[in-house]
Parts: C-alpha cells; structure tokens; sequence
C-alpha cells in the first residue's frame, strides 16, 4: 500500500515553516512519501510574486537529494488554478491514500473548498497547528512550532527564515521585484 502526504501550497516564497511541516510529516509512520504540489496560482488568490516555474525550481533544489520528497509540477503544467480534488483525483491513479497536509488557519473555510464534499471521502486530513487554533479530534495534528507566513516574508525578507541552500537567490527576486 502506497501512502502519500499531499503538501499544497504557493510557496511564494518557500520558507523554513514549511521544512519543518515536511520534518514532522517524515516523522509520521503510516506515510510512504511527501509530495510537495506548488500550485500555479492558489484557487483563493489572484496573482502570485514569484511565477510558478520559479517556485517549482526552488522547492525541487530544496528537496533535490532528498529521497523522502518528491516535488510535483503537475499542478504548475495546468498553468491556471487548480482546484485540490482536480489534483488528488489525478494522484489517486496512483496512490492508495492521500493524506491531505493543510494548515489549522484552512480550517475556518475548508467547506467553501471547490466539491468539499466529495474532497473529504477522497483524502485524510493532517491539519499542522498554528497560534491559538484549536484542531477537532477527528484530524490528525501535526505540530510545528514556527510562525513565518510567505506573506509576511514577502513584505518584509528576513533571510533566517528561508531555506539556506537557497536564501540568497530569494531574497534576490524579492529585492529585484521590489516585493515589500
């Protein structure tokens, strides 16, 4: 049986918080590989900083040696908003279990996701904490203890919160594009 963690996001830009999301996921017994799905652009947002082919690079050199951790570009290939069950149905060829990595903050609108409905019978939940958000039982919880949002990176680069193998060429972009 082949069991995944499906970790979504826009990792505009990738950030310490979520190495640590994938330390702990690594941790978690029941799970074969973490698949790390840069989205091209987030169903909930408009626009993005950094494009999505930049994005998929860094996190592909982040993860490059790490055999745990495959870096899809599945989502990224659409080159439009992808909703979650489009990608899980596409993973789902593949993978018996899917557990579905999203932060506690995505609780509060988790049911307004595009066929919430049918998302939920199709994955397992791993909600990762965040300050004074309290996770139902009925999710597992995954507990990381850094407190770095992309957008306030983005605002405000601070480089010891980004991964070091390739802090520099981040914090680089951000400054070039004038993000702040």
């Amino acid at each position: 049986m082949k069991n995944i963690a499906l970790f979504g996001g826009s990792f505009d830009p990738p950030h310490l918080g979520h190495l640590k999301i994938v330390e702990a996921l690594k941790k978690l017994d029941f799970i074969n590989k973490i698949i790390i799905m840069p989205t091209y652009l987030n169903p909930f947002k408009s626009k993005f900083v950094a494009d999505a082919a930049l994005r998929l690079k860094w996190l592909e050199d982040i993860f490059q040696n790490d055999p745990s951790v495959e870096v899809s570009s599945f989502e990224v290939d659409q080159a439009a908003k992808v909703p979650t069950i489009q990608t899980v149905q596409h993973l789902k060829k593949y993978y018996d279990v899917i557990y579905l990595v999203i932060g506690a903050d995505n609780l509060a609108s988790l049911e307004k996701w595009y066929k919430y409905d049918e998302l939920k019978n199709l994955v397992k939940f791993i909600v990762v904490t965040r300050e004074n958000i309290t996770i139902p039982d009925s999710y597992i919880k995954v507990e990381v203890d850094v407190s770095v949002s992309s957008t306030e990176l983005r605002e405000n680069i601070d480089i010891n919160y980004l991964p070091p193998k390739i802090a520099k060429k981040i914090e680089n972009y951000y400054k070039e594009h004038n993000v702040r």
